[in-house]
């Protein structure tokens, strides 16, 4: 019993921890289990028993395989188990979501034995998670005159699998728990630095907020055992930044309901609100799990007799508190009103938004992919009996303004569309299932997906997505244990899944730890492709891409589509010209600075902002559709010329040819046929068929902003004023300021040219600024450490043999060794050039990072408190964003630089420059191509 005896001590292991035994994934322990449970004399037998019944996890883990048959030999009488009576297997049974399961069910129900067919039918009878193995079988017994079948297929049209389950309770009572003031991050949920035990979800949910705040969430549980804690962001957005299944997870796991008894450490249904609500990511990861997001206004703007806004001394709104939702508050949501109500049942807020037909069907499902799954089944049924489908959910909202243009997204959300009514034509505000041609997993949360994809019985990549890409960036700087333990083990998964994957498995190909952003980037090859990825910087310069939670991401995988709202857009354009000396990520930051002092408001968030940058080619365009995601955006299209989407598309077959070349290509051809779908593209546009994707001149945009490159005339720097005396306004993306603002005299303690915000181009102005510095002061020293870490290996490639890399490696104190990778993260930096492997290094926060209370200044796009760098007592780590030659420049000098220094720095180097796109497409190429 040696599988036992590991299993026993790693549980004793555990307990030092304060740790409850690690769910069951592995077959073979499972098997040793029913040897013990078969052994009635035996001391271990009740143990074995518990574990069984309690600690298997579900799905189609090997596990739940050998747990299902064995459960099946017990309803048959092949077995005998005292405390498991065949009706007590039966309901183990419809706990385990597919599968295994499934199959075993599908024996019973459809066997010669009519004691158990019945009973195994009734268990179906709740089951959505059917896959096509299974609906066929159903179909061909059923055409065989089999009585069974034909009554689950009837019960399956009927769709009794949700109208059965009880309704969504009218009123929900909630506790009030204040998480954080301000923007709270999925970083304070779920921290980047845990990243390796996110599959572990009892491990994980220790790093949720503090312990303090889990002290207190247990208090006000035991305080209103009939309430549910509802965790808040006061006076800011709940749940931005990155896309953090995990960091839902652990609120359901500290506030909300679990998902079955026999399962431990899922929980579901939690509720979270924020003063400005909830990020777009996370407000989606909280509908997987069936939870409530509110957006709570508790803070207005104050206004004057009058009606104008009332300012402060530096001219922003004063905020009055509409009312309190201080931490032990208790409050009503009334789901039948839509309204969250006071203890004494006055109306505070109308929360319609929380409550619409689809997000109260996840409510009822207990999760979105049940309703997701459980439409293909009763869609399936109806066709398989001959029916016309009656569908039991909620019809899909669909809005259509006759007369009205479409915007790029409403055109690339009526060309993926399925399941709508035929010959409609749909604007924002409409409920669409949507197809996805591209899926990207990352390596952090991939293991979570792929516990997702066991969950809900999934074994293959569905036929319909023309690429799926599983990552090795977020892990790449450190090799350490966890990276080892975690990496290989998810590479295997995914690749037998059907995805690319960054390592191979059998080691046959060299490892690319490319940023999954970059890669996804290049792997679209269509600008009218939806893509989702498992990460809120799935941002692509072609077609339209969100940021998604892994569950999102695992649902994509397997069933090829996704299901939201069409979003609004906000229109950007460009007027003027950009000056000699600025760099566009400097455009980046002033567009966001110009829309709130054209707004106001931040009119991003939320909605997709369409950006009228045609003459960047997809590298450099990226810089811009990335950064979309501190704005809050939910997503960015890119408006490109003809001949520029051309290029990209050109840029990116090579780029995918590098990838066929290291030996990369599955057996399906993944990746050649990304370069035929390439191929015809570009066909398409050549030939004048189809050209590059452009709104109607008729299209209603929710705003428009127009970005005037003639104010840009300095650097500029996002900064997460992290001693504002209102601490609402720290670590936003909202803070941008001109570098004369630091009057040369801010220290930066580090600089950082990386993450997935730098193209080739910013590796030749690191190259460039070293050269010029050298040429005026015979050497260069630098004052603080820069850490330089491309973000593809195509670029260190093209660097090479440009001459670049050469130049780099000798101001190089470190040059990294795939080799002899690091099985240690930095603590200690030098004042020396650190050229790091490929990835997200410092941005990702998880294995490297500055260190505590350190000045950063970074190329990235994390300023998050305690992400790049953490804080000391006596001062708060800062993480400021600016260009790569302010970044270089200051790390030289041990400080922000004056005006006149970044001139004279900058002189002659060819930085990324950016033109408005002209009326007519003009042949102009942008830089570095």
């Amino acid at each position: 019993m040696s599988l036992y005896t590991d299993y026993l001590a790693e549980i004793e292991t555990r307990k030092e921890q304060g740790l409850s035994p690690k769910p069951i994934d592995a077959g073979d322990l499972v098997a040793e289990l029913i040897d013990l449970i078969k052994d009635a004399e035996n001391d271990a037998r009740e143990d074995a028993l518990n574990f069984f019944i309690y600690n298997t996890l579900p799905g189609t883990t090997s596990a739940a395989g050998v747990k299902a048959e064995f459960l099946k030999e017990i309803i048959l009488g092949a077995a005998q188990v005292a405390e498991i009576s065949a009706e007590f297997a039966f309901e183990l049974l419809s706990h385990m979501k597919g599968g295994p399961s499934v199959r075993v069910l599908l024996d019973l129900a459809l066997g010669d034995d009519a004691s158990v067919a019945q009973p195994a039918a009734e268990v179906l009878k709740t089951q959505v998670f059917l896959y096509e193995a299974d609906t066929d079988r159903l179909e061909e017994a059923y055409k065989a005159g089999n009585a069974i079948a034909k009554e689950l297929l009837e019960s399956y049209a009927k769709a009794e699998f949700f109208t059965k389950l009880p309704e969504v309770e009218e009123e929900i009572k909630v506790v009030t728990y204040i998480a954080g003031i301000g923007d709270i991050s999925t970083d304070l949920l779920s921290p980047g630095a845990e990243a390796h035990s996110r599959a572990d979800r009892e491990l994980h949910g220790k790093c949720m907020c503090s312990p303090e705040d889990q002290v207190a969430i247990q208090e006000l549980q035991k305080q209103h055992p009939d309430a549910r804690v509802m965790l808040i962001a006061e006076k800011g957005t709940m749940g931005v930044g990155s896309s953090r299944m995990s960091g839902v997870n652990n609120v359901a796991l500290w506030t909300g309901k679990k998902a079955s008894p026999y399962v431990p450490f899922i929980n579901i249904a939690p509720v979270v609100a924020g003063t400005n609500g909830i990020s777009p990511i996370f407000l989606t990861t909280v509908g997987v799990t069936g939870g409530i997001g509110i957006d709570l206004d508790n803070w207005v703007k104050k206004t004057d007799a009058d009606g104008n806004v009332v300012v402060d001394e530096d001219g922003e709104a004063v905020l009055e508190e509409a009312y309190s939702v201080a931490t032990g508050t208790v409050l009503t949501i009334n789901t039948k009103t839509r309204t969250l109500q006071d203890a004494d049942g006055n109306v505070l807020k109308d929360v319609s938004a929380a409550f619409t037909p689809q997000k109260v069907e996840f409510m009822k499902a207990g999760g979105s992919y049940a309703v997701v799954f459980g439409k293909k089944l009763q869609t399936f049924a109806a066709a398989a009996l001959g029916q016309e489908l009656k569908s039991a959910y909620a019809a899909s909202k669909e809005v259509s303004v006759e007369g009205q243009g479409l915007t790029a997204v409403e055109k690339i959300f009526n060309r993926n569309a399925l399941g709508t009514t035929p010959g409609a034509t749909l604007h924002a505000g409409s409920d669409v299932r949507v197809k996805v041609n591209v899926v990207g997993s990352q390596d952090t949360t991939g293991p979570m997906t792929a516990q997702e994809l066991e969950a809900m019985a999934a074994t293959v990549i569905s036929p319909s997505v023309d690429v799926g890409y599983q990552s090795g960036c977020h892990t790449a700087s450190v090799w350490d244990k966890k990276a080892q333990a975690n990496i290989p083990k998810l590479m295997k998964f995914m690749n037998d899944f059907g995805l690319i994957t960054a390592r191979d498995p059998k080691g046959e190909y060299h490892s690319m730890t490319d940023v999954i952003h970059k890669v996804l980037n290049d792997i679209t090859v269509d600008d009218w492709d939806i893509i989702v990825g498992g990460d809120s910087h799935t941002r692509m310069s072609k077609g339209v891409a969100f940021g998604a939670d892994s569950g999102t991401v695992a649902l994509a995988l397997a069933t090829g589509e996704a299901a939201m709202p069409i979003p609004e857009s906000v229109k950007v354009t460009f007027k003027g010209q950009m000056a000699d000396h600025m760099d566009f990520r400097d455009v980046v930051h002033a567009t966001q600075a110009q829309m709130l002092k054209q707004h106001g408001d931040n009119v991003f968030q939320g909605r997709v902002i369409e950006v009228h940058i045609g003459t960047l080619l997809a590298d450099q365009a990226f810089t811009f559709t990335d950064w979309t995601a501190e704005m809050k955006a939910k997503a960015s299209v890119c408006i490109s010329n003809d001949d520029t989407l051309v290029g990209s598309l050109e840029l990116a077959k090579s780029r995918i040819q590098v990838m066929i070349d290291k030996g990369m290509e599955n057996a399906a051809g993944t990746l050649q046929g990304l370069l035929d779908k390439a191929d015809e593209r570009i066909a398409e546009i050549q030939s004048g068929a189809k050209t590059a994707l452009t709104p109607d001149a008729n299209a209603k945009y929710f705003a428009e902003v127009v970005v005037d490159l003639g104010e840009i005339v300095e650097p500029m720097i996002a900064d997460p004023d992290v001693n504002n005396d209102d601490v609402s306004k720290r670590y936003t993306h909202d803070t941008i300021r001109p570098v004369s603002y630091y009057n040369a005299d801010k220290k930066v303690d580090l600089g950082f040219v990386g993450s997935c915000m730098v193209h080739k181009g910013d590796m030749k102005i690191v190259a460039q600024m070293l050269k010029n510095l050298e040429k005026v002061n015979g050497k260069v020293e630098f004052n603080a450490p820069l850490v330089v870490a491309a973000p593809t290996y195509n670029i260190i490639d093209e660097l090479k043999e440009e001459g670049d890399w050469e130049i780099l490696q000798r101001y190089s104190g470190f040059t990294f060794d795939d080799m002899f990778p690091k099985t240690q993260a930095r603590t200690e930096y030098e004042n020396i050039l650190y050229l790091e492997r490929p990835g997200c290094n410092l941005c990702m926060g998880n294995q490297e990072k500055a260190a505590k209370g350190d000045t950063v200044l970074a190329t990235s796009t994390r300023l998050f408190q305690g992400r790049v760098v953490g804080d000391l007592p006596e001062k708060k780590g800062e993480s400021l964003l600016a260009s790569t030659p302010v970044v270089v420049l200051s790390a030289i000098l041990g400080r922000t630089p004056t005006l006149e220094e970044y001139k004279a720095a900058v002189e002659g180097i060819d930085l990324t420059k950016f033109a408005p796109p002209l009326q007519v497409p003009a042949d102009t190429k942008s830089a570095h191509f």
